[in-house]
C-alpha cells in the first residue's frame, strides 16, 4: 500500500481499435484506480475476560419459585466499549450466560464492521468523476502508438 496510495484516485485513458467493432472504429476507455490497504479480519477473536463484568440476578416473570429463588438471569458488560447485555430467557444460568456472550460477540462485530467501514470511507477519500479530460496517463494505440503523462507531460 505505501508507495501505491499516492495513484490513488487517478483515472487512465485508452484510445484503441476495438477488435469487436467490425467498422473498425476507435474506442476510448477509462479507468479509476482504486489502492486500499488489507484490513485486519479479527472481528470475531475472542473477547478477553478481563474486559468483561458479568452480574447475575434474579429474573422477572412467571417461573415460579424457581425464578424467586435462583440468580439465573445474566448481563454482561462490555467494558472498553460500554455494550451490555442480557439474557434471562432460560431457566438455567449457563444457558443464559452463553446466549448473552453470543448477543455480546454479535454486537462488537457489528461495531467492527462500523469501524472498518468508517475507515475505508476515510482511506478512499473523494472519489473523483470518471470523465474525459481527469485521466493521469492516456494510452493511444491508433492511429499512432502513444503514452502520455499528463501530469508531467511527457510522451513516449
Amino acid at each position: 500500500y505505501g508507495y501505491l496510495k499516492i495513484r490513488k484516485g487517478e483515472f487512465i485513458g485508452l484510445v484503441r481499435l476495438s477488435p469487436f467493432d467490425s467498422a473498425g472504429r476507435r474506442h476510448t476507455s477509462l479507468a479509476s484506480v482504486n489502492v486500499m490497504p488489507e484490513l485486519d479480519e479479527n472481528a470475531n477473536g475472542d473477547i478477553n475476560p478481563d474486559d468483561l463484568r458479568i452480574d447475575v440476578f434474579r429474573s422477572s416473570g412467571a417461573g415460579g419459585q424457581h425464578i424467586n429463588k435462583t440468580s439465573s438471569a445474566v448481563r454482561i458488560t462490555h467494558l472498553p466499549t460500554g455494550i451490555v447485555t442480557s439474557s434471562q430467557a432460560q431457566r438455567s444460568q449457563l444457558q443464559n450466560r452463553v446466549t448473552a456472550m453470543n448477543m455480546l460477540k454479535s454486537k462488537l462485530y457489528e461495531l467492527e464492521e462500523e469501524k472498518k467501514a468508517e475507515e475505508k470511507a476515510k482511506i478512499e477519500g473523494k472519489q473523483l468523476e470518471i470523465g474525459w479530460g481527469s485521466q493521469i496517463r492516456s494510452y493511444v494505440f491508433h492511429p499512432y502508438t502513444m503514452v502520455k503523462d499528463h501530469g508531467t507531460g511527457h510522451e513516449t
